[in-house]
């Protein structure tokens, strides 16, 4: 029987010569209020759709066919009768191979079930991305690295340097993850029932919303931290996450022992090599640090690229500019006049919530000297920042007329850390290549500073650039308004605060994978926050709440030490650290049976590794007394008393207006509760009936009715439990629900008045639905609106633009945005068939017009062989499309 299936998976499955992915984009076209017969052409592509689905449906079939093939020989090949470890090990490998074939057998139906409606979910035929997409995306990844390593493992099993434990390992660590894939799909199945027509959220913080943070907090998560950390993205991009993976659980464990930084920088690096040596302890130990540690230490984190060395370095490697200045703008009124009405003014009124009246800090940027940019009133703005203001000021430098065009720029972060200095490296870029002056906000962060403070300071900012152009080097003629994630975020809702404040709006709005929703809503993508390093959702649950104000402003204190007297403690723990990860290292090259008890079952098979991760996890940072402090089970009551406050500010964001300003009504006449933000209306009538083979009603039973917390999975199946549960609560808050703060959230008639959106996001980021609903909305009321859709890159990738060619190639998308904004394009700029980044190893290109094989997962070495002529696979392959809304062009 094995025989017979590898035949005939082969006959479809081929391995390829080794080759780098590369980041792809799919891009659709502007939709404005012309675009009268866009439902004709939704309806006519829709056989087209279904051709490409069954496409996806016959290239499952092939994966799977393939995996069992390989998983079968190989159990067949291990199942001999071998002594000792390596019999041991065998014994593992066998085990893990037959849970994997277990697995694989429940999810085929799922994928193919999956494949037949997630494009219903699309926000435009030609842009096939959605959460079910996505999350249907990282399982086939999974499968074909699972099949890559099964025939490395068939390939090099006689050689006498195979070592059988290291790569029984290997599969143990990718069942895990395809074990919680599962259950990742089970509860996308039960989206599927509860939501319908198109909609991606679960508009309910209670219910399967509550379901689901019950079942994060209690996942094992630490599979998708260790050897597969990662394993969804571009290979280009794997080296840089791991790096910071590492970097992130050294500096966990010398949190708070230390005073100076530069202490905890010292003790981190010595402790990092454990981590980089074990990838389960690295796991463990990453799962505990998200699990625990408060929205503190990921500021304290994320604000290491703000470093004297980090952030000298960078400027270094980055593009040299005439201009960088750091500003702070005196917290003083001033007039603006309407766009309605220019006799008629507006006074703007300084930031003032939570933390009173403050001066603005923002950072000039311009690859150019112009006009006004070295004048006396600019300079006598400028903030030391320990070095010289700009270095190329103190040769003679040719001054260039002001530029009609002015970029505003509001960072990322998470709102609560980071500035400019962090993202100077591509504002530097974008300096040059637009030719423009940029101006970044440095708004106060949470959770000193929560909602609306950041919002009032970035659009106190953009009216003092509106007033001070001649200062900036800009003609005041064209704006535009760019952030990332927390910055993407307030650009909409900085745009949407000047319109009702009467004032100019900006000329478009360029969002690179915005949050647009920050309540604790469920969605397919927010599944992904299970497996993201760089968004795990206690983490953005953490941040997300600090920017509601439901988090503690202050720290909480722990004793600490003096340096002196930990460096003989200190001493001996990095001694014990190295001799246990080199002892692991040695153990591993000696095929020694190191592991846990072979994984029989699914619920058994991670209690035991996880146990034997964490007797060598450091003692410092479990029974430390400097360790983190418990999370309290208990709210404190520190929301409650700040929810007077944030109300009554919200309540005042609109009070500065006169009576000729009010384009419309203000936030306080308003209830964000009534909000429907669900799209019913355009409901495709053959879509009930396709969602209910695949959708799957909440499991009930006389067992499930019994418990606190009914089952959420099918009897017969759990996934893995993690030994450390943690009591994970989403503080509820109003706040998150008012439009200024959730802007997916707000009514037609705000959103009306938004300039052109252009929102770039990413197929993998926990936040894609966000982005997809976001431009239905605008869509939905006839607003103009784009939506590029990034492959194979995680949240964030602006940020990592200067490390791989994928991340740069992303980052030029949002520069095209940008410069179409500038230009005044109706359309975006004329698509270029995208083609596959230029391949730094052997392998053929998917743009070079062959046929017959096309990559369908994130590996290296595995294609699928989907037959000649075939031209994606799943609706994630290569999408080129014309960008006018009058051209009916063909599927993707």
């Amino acid at each position: 029987m094995a025989s017979n299936k590898k035949s005939g998976g082969n006959s479809r499955f081929e391995k390829s010569v080794n080759g780098r992915r590369s980041s792809k984009h799919k891009e659709g076209p502007v939709v404005s209020a012309a675009d009268a017969d866009r439902n004709h052409l939704n309806r006519e592509e829709t056989d087209k759709d279904r051709a490409l689905n069954s496409d996806a449906v016959m290239d499952t079939k092939a994966v799977f066919a393939a995996l069992y093939s390989v998983c079968e020989e190989n159990a067949t090949f291990f199942s001999g009768g071998a002594k000792g470890s390596q019999g041991d090990a065998a014994r593992r490998l066998v085990d893990v191979m037959m849970l994997i074939q277990e697995h694989a057998r429940s999810l085929e139906p799922v994928i193919s079930g999956f494949a037949s409606v997630y494009h219903h979910f699309d926000f435009d035929p030609h842009i096939p991305a959605n959460g079910y997409r996505s999350l249907v995306k990282v399982l086939r990844c999974c499968l074909l690295h699972i099949i890559q390593k099964g025939r490395y493992i068939t390939a090099n099993r006689r050689s006498i340097f195979f070592r059988v434990a290291h790569n029984a390992g290997e599969m143990e660590a990718y069942c895990n993850a395809l074990c919680q894939l599962r259950a990742l799909l089970y509860l996308a199945q039960r989206m599927l029932h509860d939501n319908s027509h198109g909609n991606l959220f679960f508009q309910d913080e209670s219910g399967l919303s509550e379901s689901f943070i019950r079942e994060y907090s209690s996942m094992h998560k630490g599979c998708f931290y260790g050897r597969c950390l990662g394993f969804q993205f571009t290979p280009a991009i794997r080296p840089c996450l791991q790096t910071i993976a590492i970097g992130l659980v050294a500096f966990g464990e010398n949190y708070k022992r230390h005073q100076s930084g530069i202490g905890v920088a010292a003790s981190s690096f010595f402790t990092s090599g454990k981590y980089a040596i074990d990838p389960e302890l690295r796991g463990a130990e990453f799962e505990r640090i998200t699990q625990n540690l408060d929205v503190h230490f990921w500021k304290t984190f994320w604000n290491i690229t703000e470093t004297e060395v980090l952030s000298s370095l960078a400027s270094m490697t980055s593009t040299q500019v005439k201009v960088n200045r750091a500003l702070s703008v005196p917290p003083v009124p001033f007039d603006l006049p309407l766009a309605a009405n220019h006799r008629a003014s507006v006074t703007i009124a300084p930031p003032s919530a939570h933390i009173g009246p403050a001066p603005v800090q923002m950072r000039l940027i311009s690859y150019d000297l112009r006009e006004g940019q070295d004048s006396e009133t600019l300079l006598s703005l400028c903030r030391s920042e320990g070095g010289a203001i700009s270095l190329s000021l103190g040769l003679k430098t040719k001054r260039l007329p002001s530029s009609p065009c002015l970029l505003i720029h509001f960072h990322g972060g998470g709102f609560v850390a980071q500035t400019s200095k962090s993202h100077e490296p591509y504002l530097k870029s974008w300096s040059q290549d637009l030719g423009v002056p940029i101006l970044s906000v440095d708004y106060s962060l949470a959770p000193e500073a929560p909602f609306p403070r950041a919002l009032e300071e970035c659009f106190y900012a953009y009216c003092w650039a509106l007033r001070n152009h001649h200062l900036l080097g800009w003609t005041g003629e064209k704006v535009c308004l760019a952030g990332d994630s927390a910055g993407g975020n307030l650009s909409v809702t900085t745009s949407m605060r000047a319109a009702a404040f009467g004032v100019r709006m900006p000329d478009g709005i360029v969002a690179a994978y915005p949050a647009t929703l920050l309540t604790a809503y469920a969605s397919p993508s927010r599944l992904l926050t299970l497996m993201d390093p760089l968004l795990p959702l206690s983490v953005l649950s953490r941040c997300l709440s600090a920017y509601a104000g439901n988090e503690p402003q202050t720290e909480t204190q722990v004793e600490k030490v003096s340096t002196l007297s930990l460096v003989r403690r200190d001493t001996a723990l990095l001694l014990r650290d190295f001799r246990q990860g080199a002892s692991n290292w040695i153990h591993s090259l000696l095929d020694s049976n190191r592991a846990s008890a072979p994984p029989s079952t699914a619920a058994e098979a991670l209690p035991g590794a996880t146990d034997t991760v964490r007797k060598s996890i450091s003692e410092a940072s479990i029974s430390s007394p400097h360790a983190d402090p418990p999370v309290p089970s208990e709210p404190s009551e520190f929301p409650s008393r700040k929810l007077s406050v944030k109300s009554q500010t919200c309540q005042d964001l609109g009070s500065h207006h006169n009576a000729t300003s009010h384009s419309s009504p203000l936030l306080s006449e308003r209830t964000p509760e009534d909000v429907n933000f669900f799209l019913a209306k355009d409901a495709d009538p053959s879509m009930p009936s396709n969602l209910s083979s695949v959708a799957i009603p909440p499991p009930g039973g006389e067992e499930g009715s019994e418990l606190e917390h009914p089952r959420e999975f099918p009897l017969g199946f759990e996934p893995l439990r993690s030994v450390q549960q943690t009591e994970m609560r989403v503080q509820s808050s109003p706040v998150v629900k008012d439009p200024f703060c959730s802007p997916l959230l707000a009514p037609d008639s705000m959103l009306k008045g938004l300039p052109p959106v252009h929102i770039v996001a990413c197929a993998l980021d926990p936040m894609l639905d966000d982005s997809v609903m976001f431009a239905k909305r605008l869509r939905n009321i006839d607003q103009p609106v784009t939506l590029c859709v990034v492959d194979d890159l995680p949240h964030g990738f602006l940020s990592l633009s200067q490390l791989s060619r994928e991340t740069r190639e992303a980052a030029n998308v949002c520069v095209e945005r940008i410069r179409a904004v500038f230009t005044q394009s109706d359309t975006p700029p004329e698509p270029r068939k995208h083609r596959k980044l230029e391949r730094t190893d052997r392998g053929v290109s998917a743009s070079s017009g062959e046929t017959g094989t096309l990559c369908v997962g994130p590996i290296e070495g595995v294609e699928l062989t989907a037959g000649k002529g075939a031209k994606i696979a799943d609706g994630e392959g290569l999408v080129a499309v014309a960008g006018q809304n009058n051209t009916d062009s063909g599927g993707p």
